[in-house]
Formats: C-alpha cells, structure tokens, sequence
C-alpha cells in the first residue's frame, strides 16, 4: 500500500464525519486526500462546506483514488453499495467497515480478490474525540492494515484489536454503553437536585465526576476497586452511598444490561443471515 493516505468515505453520517474531523484535528491527512460520498444532497453540501473536504453523490467516484475506504453506510444497505463497487476494489486498497453487525465474511464474499477487510466497532463518543473503538482483521489482513486502522481510528479516540468472535460483546458494552451512562449522569444530576442543587450545576457535577472518574481509571492504571477504596473512608458518606448501590444491585444490573445488548446483537447478527 503506499504510504501517502487517499482516504474515501462511503456514507457520510454523523459517525463519518467525527472520524473525518478526528483525522483532519490529527494531522494525519490533508483534507483535500479525503473524499465522502452520500446519497442525500444536504448531506453531500454539507460535508463539502462544513466539515472541508470533496464529497460527492458517486460512490464509484469515491473509491477511485483512494487507498483506504471507510465503509459507513447503514446496515440495511451494505449488499447493495458493495454489489455497486465490490468488483472494483483491488488488493492495494484497504476496506475498514463501521456497519454495524455486519460480519467480515459476508463483506469479502461480495468482494473479488484478496481484499483486505477490517471490521470496527466505534462508538457515539467519538463525535467528541473519545471513542472506544474495536477492531478485527479479515482474511487477507495484514499487521500493517491493522496499524494503519488503528491509528486512523485512534484520531477520534481509544482503539482495541480483538476477535471477530466477541464483536456482539463489543456491541453490548462500549457500543450500547454510552446510553447506560447517560442514564447514570442524569440519575446523580436528579439526585443532586432532589437535594437542593439547581440544575444546570447538578447535571455539570454529575457529567464531569463521570468523566473525571473514568480518566482516573485510565491514567492511573489501578483496578476500579482499588480507586473506590481510597474515596470510601471508614464510616464516611461514601461508603454509605456504596451500600445503598450494593443493596440496590448496582452492578448487578449493568452485568446484565450488557448481556442483554449482547444477545440481542447476536439476534439480529442471524436475521441478517
């Protein structure tokens, strides 16, 4: 593959255009080596005008030049652009899919060649540059796809190789996940009201004590439970919050929100069989 990035993105949504505006913030590509193309017309303007790169209608257009595709369409759809360019990607071309749930398998059996195929799953976070993403490598990849994916999908936030086998485990904790925090920052924001905060300040408190937490998780190393320990003093108010959690089941529940999210996914992953 040449080392010179010719990146093309088929769908321009709103995950398309974080990875976009995450390459473009990290330097990677120039703006004008990026191309997106998308069947709405607002959407086409609107990648060209805001976000400043080539965006066109054509898909066939897209692919010509570039040397890393971005499949990013919706699932529904991924037979029928594949069917369109499939046939003419060449094996000097790099193929990384964010189709949900679609399997590498069903993307290379559309394909002629050995064509190179990465399956990602990021997640909604990236839109802010703090993604969780994770990636597995297709029939033909080679260590140098997987670097190079990783590191353009490491512009929009942490990146993960794993196996194709969990990607429905992928899906029930870092894809679904956001939506269960959401839902943990609005319950302390409404806690904090019920308290006498106004609301503005509680929602503030409760998203950044989440986000301040998670950072220190991250940068520290330590296991979750060690960090809890040094916040829980004996006898302290902490600790009498944790009880109330444990006895609530707490984590209990998220052990088996993410089982749920991931059997679903498993459901659907066969519907789409």
């Amino acid at each position: 593959m040449s080392k010179e990035k010719r990146l093309a993105f088929i769908g321009a949504g709103n995950m398309a255009e974080a990875l976009i505006r995450g390459i473009l913030y990290s330097k990677l590509v120039k703006p004008s080596a990026i191309i997106a193309s998308d069947t709405l017309d607002t959407r086409v303007e609107y990648i060209s005008r805001r976000v400043g790169v080539r965006a066109t209608r054509d898909n066939r257009e897209a692919i010509q030049e570039a040397n890393i595709i971005f499949l990013a369409v919706k699932p529904n759809v991924v037979d029928t652009v594949l069917s369109e360019i499939g046939t003419l990607l060449t094996k000097e071309q790099l193929l990384i899919s964010i189709a949900a749930g679609i399997t590498i398998a069903r993307i290379e059996k559309q394909l002629t060649g050995h064509i190179p195929v990465i399956r990602a799953m990021p997640n909604t976070p990236a839109l802010v540059l703090e993604g969780a993403t994770a990636i597995c490598p297709g029939s033909f990849t080679l260590k140098s796809h997987l670097e190079l994916a990783q590191q353009l999908l490491g512009a929009v936030g942490k990146v993960v190789v794993v196996d194709e086998t969990v990607m429905d485990t992928v899906t029930g904790l870092s894809g679904s996940g956001p939506a269960y925090i959401f839902m943990v920052i609005e319950a302390l924001a409404d806690a904090g009201v019920k308290e006498g905060l106004e609301r503005g300040t509680a929602l503030l408190l409760a998203a950044q004590t989440v986000l301040g937490a998670a950072k220190m998780v991250l940068q520290t190393g330590e296991h979750p439970a060690v960090l809890k320990d040094k916040v829980a003093s004996p006898g302290g108010t902490t600790i009498a919050g944790i009880a109330v959690l444990e006895s609530a089941g707490l984590r209990k529940s998220l052990i088996q929100a993410v089982s749920a999210a991931t059997a679903r996914s498993r459901e659907l992953n066969q519907a789409k069989k």
